[in-house]
């Protein structure tokens, strides 16, 4: 089975950190694309020993919010 997950990216010191928020996996490389892969593999793993339920697709947006 093929499914869609979310891949959160951020700049960390020297690497680009990628998480999975749905699973809660995480990983880093020096790209984005390097990230990424990596993010995938992990999940995959992740996924082999412990699925994840069936659930609707999720939707994803952003929001502002005023700060001091």
């Amino acid at each position: 089975m093929t499914r869609t997950l979310t891949a959160i990216l951020h700049w960390e010191g020297d690497v680009y950190v990628a998480e999975c928020p749905e699973v809660g996996t995480a990983s880093q490389g020096k790209t984005i694309e390097e990230a990424i892969a990596n993010l995938k593999e992990a999940t995959e793993l992740y996924l082999e020993e412990f699925p994840l339920p069936e659930s609707s697709p999720r939707l994803l947006t952003t929001f502002e919010v005023m700060s001091a």
